[in-house]
C-alpha cells in the first residue's frame, strides 16, 4: 500500500487569482504546501494543475507536478485524474492536501495515514472540536457529527445537533477539510451524479454519503492557516516562522 499526497492547485480563482503562487516570506504558497506534506510519511507527493505558470513554478523548486485537465469540478476530480496518470494498485490510498493552507501540519496527514491501518476505512477525513471562542452558526464553518464508530452521519454549514435546551453541554465538531480515500473508490465517487444534501450545502462529501459511501472521521487537534484572500496572505506573512 503507498500513500500519494496530492496538492490540487488552480490560478483561477474568483476571490484571489494566482493564489497558489502568492508569496509567503518569500516563496510562493504551492512550494510551502508541497515542502510541509513531504514531511509526513508520504511515498509520493504531487502538485496537480492545469496551469502552466503553476507548473513551471513547482519543477523550478524541485516539486513534482503533472498537468491536468481544465474541466475538473472539485479537487478530488483533479485528485482521481492524478491516480491514473500515476497507474496507482487498488490498494493505494490518494490523500487530497488543500493547496490553499501553507503551514499544514503533517502530523495532521500523518493521522490521516494511520487510520488505513483498518481496512474497513476506504474515505477518511479530520475534525476538531471547536474552540470556545468559534461560532458553530458560522457557515463557513463546517460541522460534522459522527457515530460511536467514527462513520461521519452529517456534514452541514449550521449548527449541528440542535440542542433543544441548556441541560445538555453543547459540543461541536468542526470539519478539516482533508481527505484520502482508497483508490477504488475515489474512482467512484468522481462518477456519481450531484446529489440533493450536496446542492443544497455545497459540500460535495454529502454526495458520498448519499451513495452510502462511509465517510471515518478521526479527531485532531491541529489547524492549519487557510488563505482565501489577499487580506489572509497578509497575516500568513506575518506569522513568525
Amino acid at each position: 500500500m503507498a500513500f500519494i499526497g496530492v496538492i490540487p492547485a488552480r490560478y483561477a480563482s474568483t476571490r484571489f487569482p494566482g493564489k497558489p503562487l502568492a508569496l509567503i516570506h518569500g516563496k510562493p504558497m504551492i512550494q510551502w504546501v508541497y515542502e510541509r506534506a513531504s514531511l509526513a510519511h508520504l511515498q509520493k507527493v504531487v502538485v496537480a494543475t492545469d496551469d502552466q505558470r503553476i507548473f513551471d513554478a513547482t519543477k523550478a523548486f524541485g516539486g513534482e507536478v503533472v498537468m491536468t485537465a481544465s474541466t475538473h469540478q472539485s479537487g478530488t476530480e483533479r485528485c482521481a485524474e492524478v491516480a491514473e496518470i500515476l497507474h496507482l494498485n487498488e490498494e493505494d490510498v490518494v490523500i487530497n492536501i488543500q493547496g490553499d493552507e501553507p503551514y499544514i501540519h503533517p502530523e495532521s496527514i500523518q493521522l490521516l495515514v494511520e487510520m488505513f491501518d483498518s481496512p474497513q476505512v476506504q474515505i477518511a477525513t479530520l475534525a476538531k472540536e471547536f474552540l470556545p471562542e468559534e461560532d458553530p452558526l458560522n457557515p463557513n464553518m463546517v460541522k460534522v457529527v459522527r457515530s460511536s464508530s467514527n462513520r461521519a452521519l452529517l456534514f452541514s454549514r449550521s449548527p449541528i445537533p440542535y440542542y433543544r435546551n441548556n441541560e445538555v453541554e453543547q459540543q461541536y465538531l468542526k470539519h478539516i477539510g482533508i481527505y484520502a480515500y482508497r483508490y477504488p473508490v475515489l474512482e467512484k465517487i468522481v462518477h456519481l451524479p450531484v446529489s440533493h444534501l450536496e446542492n443544497a450545502e455545497k459540500l460535495e462529501q454529502l454526495r458520498w454519503l448519499e451513495n452510502d459511501f462511509p465517510i471515518f472521521v478521526s479527531l485532531c487537534h491541529f489547524e492549519s492557516i487557510a488563505i482565501d484572500t489577499p487580506e489572509d496572505l497578509v497575516r500568513a506573512n506575518e506569522v513568525s516562522l
